[in-house]
């Protein structure tokens, strides 16, 4: 977090006029120094420094990699930001913003290193900012990467009152001769790692959905007795690297593939050859309680599903037919639920 707002930038001064123009200079520093600890609690090698510099700093140098190739990805939160804000659950999605960026890199077989987020609203609030920085504090500790700065950006007249907006950064590494996917082979196999509900796709339809149904977020969730609807849809966005980040250098590992917008259908081939397919089993096309629920209530075929949510499924291994026994006996091991959905086809 820079010690000013990114609205802030162009002022001289932050004086009455300022404050009455809707932009609150005070407000924004003392975020900051709410947020020195969480960054400090997400420190890693290669990370130093404090909050309110120009720019953060890493150095790589310091993390042992050898030929290291640098893997960026960047994202949001998309509409599901609106259930937080309208329920007022602020911390988790943090979570999810860490985790649709570390997870996309991780997919290059890159160790997520560290992290930058962009918080803009329309007038700041110290409370529910500090919230949601601190899930992304979170975000940065489940994924083992440093949160190194970012922006807060007030902005009167751009966001409805109690709205804002978050965007994220994230920079890992990989050697380069481990660089992800490899070529997959006829024959090798599918392994899914179960998701934690929705993640952070397909919102802009379910809230479609349950307008259409006259519920309310703070209503009971039909397809989950004793919690509410906006809690479960609040669910963060599981982050894997901390499960399967070893496993990826390992011989008969060709890819991994995250499962966001465009659902089972549109991400896995993203790992695999052009001139192959997949086919998917029943169990993997077995729905989640929550995701049968949007289907039925939804009036959704199968294709749409698969094309829109991830299905209950967050993340997909490809790897070797021999190998496929040793990995998901170390995933089991390690507490995962891993499970065999499909293998590679030629199509």
């Amino acid at each position: 977090m820079s010690s000013k707002p990114a609205s802030m930038k162009t002022e001289s001064h932050a004086g009455d006029a300022y404050r009455q123009a809707g932009v609150d200079v005070d407000a924004g520093e003392a975020l900051v120094e709410r947020l020195k600890p969480m960054a400090k609690s997400t420190l890693r090698p290669g990370a130093g420094g404090d909050l309110g510099g120009f720019g953060g700093l890493f150095d790589l140098k310091a993390t042992g990699f050898s030929d290291p190739v640098l893997v960026s990805g960047t994202d949001g939160v998309g509409t599901k930001l609106k259930i937080a804000i309208e329920t007022g659950i602020h911390h988790t999605v943090g979570i999810d913003l860490v985790a649709m960026c570390a997870n996309d890199v991780l997919a290059q077989g890159a160790e997520p290193l560290f992290f930058l987020d962009y918080f803009a609203t329309g007038t700041l609030d110290i409370e529910t900012a500090a919230t949601v920085i601190g899930g992304i504090a979170e975000g940065c500790r489940q994924a083992g990467c440093a949160l190194i700065g970012g922006e807060t950006a007030e902005m009167p007249g751009m966001y409805a009152a109690g709205d804002y907006d978050l965007a994220g950064f994230c920079v890992g590494a990989v050697e380069r001769d481990s660089i992800l996917p490899r070529l997959a082979q006829i024959g090798d196999v599918l392994i899914g790692l179960p998701s934690h509900g929705l993640h952070a796709n397909g919102f802009s339809l379910v809230r479609k959905i349950i307008a259409d149904q006259g519920l309310g977020f703070a209503d009971p969730a039909p397809f989950a007795p004793g919690e509410s609807l906006g809690a479960v849809l609040l669910e963060p966005t599981r982050l894997y690297v901390k499960a399967i980040l070893p496993h990826l250098r390992k011989p008969g590992v060709r890819g991994f593939a995250h499962i966001t917008g465009g659902g089972l259908t549109d991400n896995i081939p993203r790992v695999l050859p052009s001139t192959m397919g997949m086919s998917l089993s029943d169990d993997a096309l077995s729905l989640p309680p929550l995701f049968e629920w949007l289907q039925d209530t939804g009036g959704l075929d199968g294709p749409t599903m698969r094309r829109t949510f991830n299905c209950g499924i967050g993340g997909v291994l490809v790897v070797a037919d021999d190998t496929a026994p040793s990995i998901m006996d170390a995933l089991f091991a390690a507490g995962e639920a891993p499970r065999l959905i499909g293998a590679v086809i030629a199509g």
